[in-house]
């Protein structure tokens, strides 16, 4: 059985390919290039791996693109379902709100 793909890494997965058929070459040449298994990139194109930044930089490389470009408007709302994150400043401002309570 699949396990639930993240939003962010389908994303992810989707420019790298689009990138990828721009320049009109195969998932074998491209892990080739960037010094990876075929099998583990065809991971990250369809989605289902979440690689490490220093793999997508080696990609983004090949590409002659650059990270940015690959996560641009990628954030929270892509996690997978179920993850919860609280960010800083709301944690912030609650133990603000429970510090003034507590007095």
């Amino acid at each position: 059985m699949k396990n639930p793909v993240a939003p962010a890494a389908e994303l992810l997965g989707e420019r790298i390919r689009l990138a990828r058929i721009q320049l009109g070459l195969s998932q074998e040449a491209i892990a080739s290039l960037a010094s990876m298994h075929v099998t583990n990139y065809g991971k990250i194109e369809r989605g289902d791996a979440n690689p490490s930044l220093l793999t997508i930089l080696r990609i983004a490389v090949v590409l002659e693109t650059d990270i940015a470009t690959l996560t641009a408007d990628i954030g929270g709302e892509h996690l997978p379902p179920g993850n919860l994150v609280l960010r800083a400043g709301e944690y912030l401002e609650e133990r603000r709100r429970r510090a003034r309570r507590s007095r």
